[in-house]
């Protein structure tokens, strides 16, 4: 009997270390060379594209259009990335929609960017390599400095804001969920218009001139400490909340003051 107990312990103070040391592992998946150099070079980013995007984008930006096992049993298939240029491998990899953890999982929303899973120096490294494949549209950087913001405010309007919401808070669509931008930059804000990543439409210069572009941005930007010069912001995010207070403080609140009138004037 104590020797069953023993042995049902030791598996016990077995399987909480494997444990312990799975939850030690990073969690990023990520795969990286033994030494880096200091600075941001093809070179890296070749050795970090082979480990970790080549089973879904094949060699040297091939693409696989078949799902297929690959490295280490790692269902793999994704677009080929010859021609992409700058702008796409930028974006994917500093909002972190890349690299996804599977194939069949949706891109996660462009939150404060706590998904980045490369450093600053191996984004770098990556867009360098991938722009090197093939001619492709490079990094924009918009200025918002000069944009207009009553224009930006009415583009917007116009072409944002039916799923961002007015005030750039995100919302829900069919399918997804629409980040909101509070948190992204102007750069990574013209990437996207450019791209259209997942279910955003692409907006090219024919639609959306690199000028309008940068009023929208300024708009953007001044929605991040909007002047609520009616009081209570209540979040900035549309209708909603604004008819729940409705609801559900003011119209019971006057209902009791109409029955407190009531009793008072009818005694």
């Amino acid at each position: 009997m104590r020797r069953r107990r023993g042995i049902a312990l030791l598996a016990g103070l077995v399987a909480l270390w494997a444990a312990g040391l799975a939850e030690a592992q990073p969690q990023s998946g990520i795969v990286r060379p033994t030494v880096e150099p200091a600075h941001p070079n093809i070179e890296l980013g070749s050795e970090l594209y082979a480990a970790n995007c080549s089973t879904c984008h094949g060699i040297a930006g091939s693409g696989i259009a078949t799902p297929r096992r690959g490295a280490g049993g790692v269902e793999g298939a994704g677009p080929p990335l010859r021609g992409v240029g700058a702008l796409a491998a930028d974006f994917y990899l500093r909002t972190g929609y890349m690299p996804l953890a599977n194939i069949h999982a949706e891109p996660e929303d462009i939150q404060q960017g706590d998904r980045v899973l490369f450093s600053d120096k191996e984004i770098r490294s990556l867009v360098a390599f991938l722009a090197a494949l093939g001619p492709g549209p490079g990094i924009p950087h918009p200025d918002p400095q000069a944009g207009n913001l009553s224009i930006g405010q009415h583009l917007f309007t116009l072409h944002c804001s039916g799923c961002h919401q007015e005030m750039a808070r995100g919302g829900f669509v069919t399918g997804a969920r629409v980040p909101e931008l509070q948190t992204v930059t102007p750069t990574e804000i013209a990437e996207a218009v450019r791209i259209g990543p997942y279910l955003m439409p692409r907006f090219p210069v024919s639609q959306i001139s690199d000028s309008e572009l940068e009023d929208i941005i300024k708009y953007v930007i001044s929605t991040r400490h909007p002047d609520d010069r009616g009081g209570w912001g209540i979040g900035n995010i549309g209708p909603i909340p604004e008819g729940l207070v409705t609801w559900w403080i003011a119209v019971p609140l006057l209902i009791c003051l109409c029955m407190a009138l009531g009793k008072r004037f009818g005694s």
